[in-house]
């Protein structure tokens, strides 16, 4: 794994040294994602420089150095990821007339383009990779992600300078950069706590969308233009007719796809390990390992005093029934707290997933053992894992039964008393008949009622803050097209609709965001087998039946798991990966926050309003209300605005 940068500039400013100095400034910031070497490759004739910092996984030798010239010399690749199909590229290649120099997948992909083309080419790929290739003859650039996004890419344009980098802090370092806060990506990012749909928290700067790839011609009337070329589309599967049960061989299949993905991403030139939280996903890719491997598969978790937020003894059970080399490491809450501030310098946007903190954790402790490790991410989204699949369903499906003029009398019904007062009437029934913050549930059930669509039911669901622009001034909030319907037609059962909205949405721009941040700020590989395409595509034409069979979930992935597995140690309600926060809020993180929050800070910085997030903290503090993630989403805002802007 690695980090990349670079830029073209069209207007050819800079002399040799000039240019290379840049791009060693451009890589300095994401030294972490590539210790092991640097490099820097310029053409000022044509403008062009790439960038590259190396963390060494295959071929470890001088012949998997980057940037890399192809064997013609007329093209050159920067490239971060990895490509786990080498053996059905690597005979095509020399079949060519090439020669190869050594056994690194870097070698293959530069010759792959320059044989069959950049979108060719990425269509026979299985991986993960964000990449820029160089076009000397077409005297083109190429920016190419992965197709679910697994590794970043950031680009932007400034001027006749177009600038990309694996991180945001990469494009920064760059003079021509200009750090102008995007105020209408910021509300998606109060909505959310990550920037949706390519955005970034900074005007002009984008990312390339996953299964896209740019091309930004060096010369002539478009120069600095990207052009972009969609090679990989999920809809396409999602859109396909379903394929149909017939007994175990559903089961048969997903067991042979996903041993098949596993088996791939076992391969590397340095110790290899594996993330192990106990629950479905994980516990799944640790089995297949086992499975593959000749000596116990080497597995870490991390472990929480706070019994609500503690998976450890669950993933401690499945690693001593699966032989498995297990570490796990209880975190006090002061070693979790000691991370804070420097949680902005790895995640270099502002980021609001708390769950942030444990896995730079679990990411630190795998690393002291190995340089490769493999996770369970994308479980929830194709297997229909999460508890909002099911909550989304009867809502959405309420809302689809009643006119709008019903729904809009019984939300006038519901708001008519406060939430104080709907909190009064549950204090005089049981508490195992009326739910805890009564009146805040039925004041938002009201607000749900009144939206035109599910999708945007779902949306609000999703949603940390749900009026956003009550926060900043003057900014109004760009919606996706996702939210009001988009995909209805393409998929139009409610709850495959919810799982595919949050596999182009929450997955890369969250829990992916999260899981290569972390990873690369120790410096470890972290490798997705479930997020294999093979895989994705068969689960995206599996029917619902097969992934939510009456109220259980994930239902074929966990027959799977069975096979390996005994039930009783994996059938349980789903448990998320988090931290204590609202507990933090109130103890040794409030001196913290109360400075971040200061309401005359936030007035004179002109970009928040602060009553809203002021009486937010004042109910969070009182005990009354728990507003954990809704305040961790300023708050980590205003902390990334201390370090970068």
């Amino acid at each position: 794994m690695c980090g990349i940068a670079g830029f073209v500039d069209v207007k050819r400013r800079f002399g040799e040294d000039a240019a290379a100095e840049l791009g060693r400034a451009m890589i300095l910031p994401i030294a972490h994602r590539g210790p092991d070497a640097a490099g820097v490759w310029t053409d000022v004739a044509a403008g062009i420089v790439l960038g590259h910092r190396r963390l060494s996984i295959i071929d470890l030798s001088e012949a998997g150095a980057q940037p890399m010239i192809s064997a013609s010399g007329g093209s050159v690749l920067s490239y971060n990821g990895e490509i786990y199909n080498p053996e059905d590229l690597r005979p095509e290649i020399e079949a060519l007339g090439i020669r190869l120099r050594g056994h690194s997948d870097t070698e293959l992909l530069v010759e792959a383009f320059e044989a069959w083309g950049v979108a060719a080419a990425a269509k026979r790929l299985i991986g993960m990779f964000a990449l820029a290739w160089w076009d000397g003859r077409a005297r083109t650039l190429w920016l190419l992600r992965d197709r679910v996004g697994k590794k970043p890419l950031y680009y932007g344009r400034f001027g006749g300078v177009v600038l990309f980098g694996s991180q945001l802090k990469a494009l920064m370092a760059h003079p021509a950069c200009e750090r102008v806060i995007d105020r209408e990506a910021l509300l998606s990012y109060l909505r959310f706590g990550y920037f949706p749909c390519g955005r970034s928290v900074l005007t002009g700067i984008r990312q390339v969308q996953p299964g896209t790839a740019l091309a930004i011609p060096a010369d002539g009337p478009n120069a600095g233009e990207p052009t972009e070329y969609v090679y990989w589309d999920p809809r396409d599967a999602a859109a396909a007719p379903r394929v149909r049960p017939n007994g175990h061989d559903l089961t048969d299949e997903l067991d042979h796809l996903l041993s098949d993905a596993v088996r791939r991403r076992m391969i590397a030139d340095v110790p290899l390990g594996a993330f192990l939280s106990g629950g479905i996903d994980s516990s799944t890719v640790v089995a297949l390992m086992q499975k593959e491997s000749n000596r116990p598969v080497k597995t870490f978790s991390i472990g929480f005093d706070e019994a609500r937020y503690n998976e450890a003894p669950y993933a401690k059970a499945i690693a001593k029934h699966l032989g498995t080399d297990h570490t796990e490491l209880y975190v006090s809450p002061q070693a979790a707290l000691d991370l804070i501030p420097s949680l902005t310098e790895w995640f270099d946007e502002p980021f609001a997933d708390a769950s942030e903190i444990p896995t730079l954790l679990v990411s630190k402790l795998a690393r002291s053992e190995v340089t490769v490790a493999l996770s369970g991410d994308g479980g929830d989204e194709l297997f229909c894992g999460y508890p909002w699949y099911q909550f989304g369903a009867r809502l959405g499906g309420l809302a689809a039964t009643l006119p709008m003029a019903a729904r809009q009398g019984l939300a006038a019904l519901l708001t008519m008393p406060s939430p104080a007062a709907w909190d009064s009437l549950a204090r005089l029934a049981p508490a195992a008949i009326m739910p805890e913050r009564l009146g805040d549930r039925a004041h938002k059930f009201a607000a749900w009622m009144r939206l035109p669509n599910r999708d945007l039911i779902f949306r609000e669901i999703r949603s940390l803050w749900s009026k956003p622009e009550a926060l900043v001034a003057g900014a109004s909030e760009w919606v996706d097209p996702l939210w009001t319907g988009a995909a209805s037609n393409q998929i139009p059962d409610f709850t495959e609709r919810m799982m595919f909205i949050d596999l182009l949405t929450y997955l890369p721009e969250d829990i992916l965001t999260k899981v290569d941040r972390a990873t690369m700020a120790v410096s470890l590989e972290g490798r997705c087998p479930i997020l294999d395409h093979r895989v994705i595509e068969f689960a995206l034409r599996l029917p619902l039946g097969c992934k939510l069979a009456g109220t259980r979930t994930k239902a074929i992935l966990k027959n799977v798991l069975a096979r390996y597995v005994p039930p009783a140690l994996f059938e349980r309600e789903k448990q998320g990966f988090e931290s204590p926060i609202a507990i933090w809020l109130r103890g040794p993180l409030r001196e913290w926050a109360e400075d971040l929050l200061d309401p005359a800070a936030m007035r004179a910085d002109g970009l928040f309003n602060p009553e809203p997030i002021r009486q937010k903290w004042l109910e969070h503090q009182s005990g009354r209300r728990n507003w954990q993630y809704a305040l961790w989403d300023v708050l980590m805002f205003q902390e990334w605005r201390r370090r970068w802007a």
